[in-house]
């Protein structure tokens, strides 16, 4: 797996995924630049590790139980790519589903656009 298709699966998974804070944060302190920026359809960009970080314990927050699954392999194309992904209870029909697309910067994440999609 390439660096673009790790930082796809480490930010579903070791950022918005994950449910302990320090953890989450370490992920988070790994895998975006410094200046990176999270942009959300529904409650808009938050820019830097510290505003990305509150989102995503936000976010877990609302539904700790859900796992993202992708769907679908990666893709990439020049220093961008995106993941297809479900995510609801293990076990369960997924509740939402969605596509992040990123921007890669020096082996890090620069930008993340959220896209939600139709449940496949």
């Amino acid at each position: 797996m390439s660096s673009i298709s790790t930082l796809l699966i480490r930010n579903l998974q070791d950022a918005f995924g994950e449910n302990d804070a320090a953890r989450r944060r370490a992920a988070i302190d790994e895998i975006f630049t410094e200046d990176g920026v999270f942009y959300d359809p529904t409650s808009g960009a938050h820019r830097g590790r510290d505003a990305i970080d509150r989102v995503a314990g936000a976010i877990r927050a609302t539904h700790p139980d859900f796992r993202y699954q992708p769907i679908a392999e990666p893709e990439e194309l020049g220093n961008g790519g995106r993941v297809r992904w479900v995510s609801g209870r293990p076990g369960e029909a997924p509740a939402y589903a969605g596509t992040d697309f990123i921007i890669a910067r020096d082996s890090r994440i620069a930008a993340v656009y959220l896209f939600f999609d139709r449940l496949p």
